[in-house]
């Protein structure tokens, strides 16, 4: 072993799937252990905002630079843009976005749904593991209220929590009579796991690939809607507000096929943009789809709305490691519920792989700064990460990985691997990002006229979330914001502007910080594009 862990083919000669690991050694302190290795305390990774509704506030770096920058647009670009009205703006064409334009189109509003990339491409579609809810005989939701709010470090807002866990079982009715398929007993009721920091079995699911079944119904319901419209490769670019700068009242989106500018005037905006996984916070690769570069988060700042929980992220445990082109894509962790162990170079267990995600990513990194990882083929330092022992598991329970796991042999298979054989090298990838736009149980932000579900939506899982939650959090909030949003009485706006850029820009000023750099990012950097100025 050197001093920055133990070679791949040493550690890989030294495996076996049925050698003892030795006994679990007691976590006796688990915020001790998130304080010194989990990346958002990272030494200089989080910065205090100077300006918005949230000066002062601590932020991670790489997003604050894009909450405080200039826009792409001014007054001058609005001069002679083509005008479209709706009733309702949905912008985001993930499973939050699809969710709150049915919603309100059910509701007799005419819904004008916009995309960044394609309809369904999004997180959504990534999402392996399943949905929670609390449905079986020996649950109960406060139980599922309690795992939330302790697996968040109690941060989360608990009227959000339970209405979260409120809409469980009406979502996955939902869900089943828009066509989605879930996993059944041999009796025929829905197949229930457990999962990380959850007290009872509550996790319905469709094998290894939840989300993507998930989009594909949604997706298929909003085609089908003669109340939705939808753009695609329309990006929204800036929000717009009234006279006043008051109130949002529409948006302007560009188009990644011409770089075109179109006006949308509306009653009412639902942002529904997704995270950032594509910025890479802290050098961290991502589970994360191209478009997941916080243009949400800016769009809801620079037009005035509060924030909470910007200096937290989720890093999910299980992000391979190697092959390097498959570097950051997901684990599952049904996979470690199922009963798949991590084991590090030395071939040893060094914690409940069942305890919440965070404490899981920190005790990882933390074998790893401590020469216990295992170095991947390439001889890149960086590229460190631990066993996970699929192997042992497909000892315990064979042919389990090929009947409810088959996504994760398919994205092996094509690399040489073969997880009922090799173990996995893992390591923790940039996967959720746990805070947001503070919102209402209706998704309603701080300005009128602007709502925000997803995981764009701050309060619901604190400062860490559970697994199976967020699926949760899109059908319920996205749901309730598309009928809160058909609700509001103003029957749209007599006049747009972008008083409200006026406005950042003159703080921006004031704090002696550069007009330079712009925001949003609409795509990373190394994506290229016209906007990616």
């Amino acid at each position: 072993m050197n001093k920055t862990g133990i070679s791949f083919a040493a550690a890989r000669a030294a495996y076996r799937p049925d050698a003892d690991l030795g006994p679990l050694p007691a976590l006796t302190d688990p915020d001790t252990l998130l304080a010194a290795c989990h990346p958002d305390h990272l030494r200089g990774s989080v910065v205090k905002l100077a300006i918005g509704a949230n000066a002062g506030d601590g932020c991670q770096r790489e997003l604050a630079e894009l909450l405080q920058a200039e826009a792409f647009i001014d007054e001058a670009d609005l001069a002679g843009t083509p005008v479209t009205d709706t009733d309702v703006l949905v912008i985001g064409g993930g499973g939050a976005g699809c969710a709150a334009a049915l919603a309100a189109a059910e509701r007799g509003a005419r819904v004008l749904l916009a995309t960044k990339l394609r309809l369904g491409d999004s997180n959504t579609v990534m999402a392996e593991g399943g949905i929670q809810a609390a449905i079986e005989p020996d649950d109960t939701p406060q139980q599922h209220i309690s795992d939330t709010l302790r697996g968040g470090h109690h941060a989360a807002d608990p009227a959000l929590v339970a209405a979260l866990v409120a809409d469980g079982p009406d979502a996955i009715r939902w869900l089943i009579r828009q066509g989605m398929q879930f996993e059944t007993t041999a009796t025929g009721d829905l197949h229930t796991r457990k999962a990380g920091g959850m007290s009872a079995a509550r996790i319905v699911h469709c094998r290894d690939y939840t989300g993507l079944e998930m989009m594909r119904v949604l997706r298929e319901a909003v085609i089908q809607h003669r109340g939705i419209e939808v753009w695609e490769q329309s990006p929204a670019v800036e929000l717009l507000s009234n006279e006043r700068g008051q109130k949002c009242v529409g948006a302007v989106l560009g188009s990644l096929a011409d770089g075109r500018l179109r006006i949308v005037r509306t009653r009412s905006v639902i942002l529904a943009t997704g995270g950032l996984g594509r910025l890479h916070l802290n050098g961290f690769p991502t589970s994360n789809h191209l478009g997941a570069t916080g243009d949400g988060l800016v769009l809801a700042y620079r037009i005035g709305a509060k924030l909470r929980e910007l200096d937290s992220f989720q890093y999910h445990p299980t992000g391979l490691v190697h092959p390097t082109h498959l570097s950051g894509k997901l684990v599952t962790e049904g996979v470690r519920a199922a009963g798949a162990l991590l084991v590090n170079g030395e071939g040893r267990r060094f914690i409940d792989e069942l305890l919440p995600r965070d404490v899981v990513s920190a005790a990882i990194l933390r074998e790893c700064q401590e020469g216990r990882g295992i170095l991947s083929v390439r001889t890149d330092k960086t590229r460190l990460g631990v066993w996970l022992d699929t192997p042992r598991l497909e000892r315990s329970q064979p042919g389990l990985l090929e009947r409810q796991f088959p996504k994760l042999l398919a994205r092996t298979r094509g690399a040489g691997i073969d997880p009922r054989v090799d173990p996995l090298l893992v390591h923790p990838t940039l996967h959720y990002q746990n805070g947001g736009v503070l919102i209402d149980v209706n998704g309603a932000t701080t300005v009128p006229g602007l709502y925000a579900v997803g995981e764009l939506a701050g309060g619901i899982h604190g400062r860490n979330r559970i697994m199976g939650n967020a699926l949760l959090d899109i059908i319920g909030f996205g749901r309730r914001a598309g009928v809160a949003a058909v609700a509001e009485r103003d029957r749209g706006p007599k006049k747009v502007t972008l008083e409200h850029v006026n406005r950042m820009r003159r703080a921006l000023t004031l704090a002696g910080m550069p007009l330079t750099h712009k925001s949003p990012r609409l795509l990373p950097a190394y994506a290229g594009g016209a906007w990616n100025r």
